[in-house]
């Protein structure tokens, strides 16, 4: 296998749409890009039906957790080749320092969590739909050739994929 890139999803509570991206981004990819999750203010649990779903992807449910942006800006943690935020609270936030200046993108969903949990097929249905706009997404991502792009082509591409994938 070629180079293998980590990519840091990032939302404001860290408990549903960047979990699932995570578990995506490395069971699609097979080990080309590394998933990893965030968030500004984290809830300090992940959504059950976000580790149901990562789950059912075949990702370890125990590398699940809600877990706070700051850690990824600490010395001895990974090095971001990309960062994409998932909603738009994350996105209008100071982030802290990425070291390595990685390539940034927001590919917003609405969050699934904030759903009604009273109305269980709604909540379900809002996570599907997580799901699937995340999964054409990171899809679109896999199929650049970003060994042979210089830095400026990668974070258009990584824009260009949030609005071509809005209408697939």
């Amino acid at each position: 296998m070629d180079k293998h890139y980590n990519i840091l999803f990032l939302c404001h509570r860290n408990s549903a749409r960047s979990i699932i991206a995570e578990a995506l981004a490395t069971t699609l990819s097979h080990g080309r890009f590394i998933g990893h999750s965030a968030g500004s203010h984290p809830l300090g649990f992940v959504h059950p039906y976000a580790i149901e779903m990562a789950k059912s992807m075949g990702y370890p449910a125990q590398l699940l957790r809600s877990k706070s942006w700051d850690e990824f800006g600490k010395e001895g943690a990974p090095r971001m080749d990309f960062i994409i935020t998932l909603c738009d609270a994350a996105m209008g936030e100071d982030c802290p320092y990425w070291p390595g200046h990685p390539s940034t993108a927001h590919w917003g969903f609405p969050d699934p969590a904030a759903i009604d949990a009273s109305d269980v097929n709604a909540m379900l249905h809002a996570f599907k739909q997580v799901e699937i706009g995340l999964r054409n997404r990171i899809e679109l991502l896999m199929d650049l050739p970003i060994e042979k792009l210089d830095r400026l082509d990668i974070q258009e591409q990584l824009h260009n994929i949030h609005y071509r994938s809005k209408f697939i």
